[in-house]
């Protein structure tokens, strides 16, 4: 399905929106995550519904949904802040892209960041780490998160700029 130039052009004006001047709009509606992400993928601007996944050090979910429609959708991993092994790589990035995801938010590392920042693919993540992670399975899919302090449900709209990243209460 492709979408129309209308189309095209809200998800441009959505996208290029900055948290900046949604939170000087919308205030407490939002919730700021402080903590200071990198942005490490080709769109240093992106937004959509979240969805999410709990893991440490086990990228075989991420994988997974990622391998899956993301209809625009920012999948937001919560890897406990650890820096220990990559969550994800060039591989599972060009298969977001390929599948329609907006962007990734990794609380924890990615790997590949070269590859990544030149893909069509918002994301943010601690750092990088070129070890891989666990491929068992382990971890939960659309749950709420906490990171930061800030609650991050399934279904939420996120913003993600350079400035940082919000969320919808």
């Amino acid at each position: 399905m492709t979408a129309s130039p209308a189309d095209n052009s809200t998800a441009r004006q959505t996208a290029a929106i900055s948290t900046a001047d949604l939170y000087d709009e919308r205030g407490e509606e939002l919730a700021s995550i402080a903590l200071q992400f990198q942005s490490l993928g080709g769109h240093s601007h992106f937004s959509g519904p979240v969805r999410t996944i709990r893991c440490l050090e086990d990228n075989a979910l991420v994988k997974s949904t990622l391998g899956s429609p993301g209809n625009g959708a920012v999948l937001v991993v919560d890897g406990n802040g650890s820096l220990r092994t990559a969550l994800m790589g060039d591989m599972i990035a060009a298969s977001a892209v390929a599948n329609g995801w907006a962007g990734v938010v990794i609380h924890g590392a990615i790997r590949d960041r070269e590859a990544i920042a030149e893909l069509p693919l918002g994301v943010k993540a601690l750092g990088s780490n070129p070890r891989k992670s666990a491929k068992a399975g382990a971890g939960e899919t659309d749950v709420d998160l906490l990171i930061d302090g800030v609650t991050i449900r399934p279904g939420a709209r996120i913003w993600c700029d350079p400035d940082g990243i919000l969320v919808e209460r």
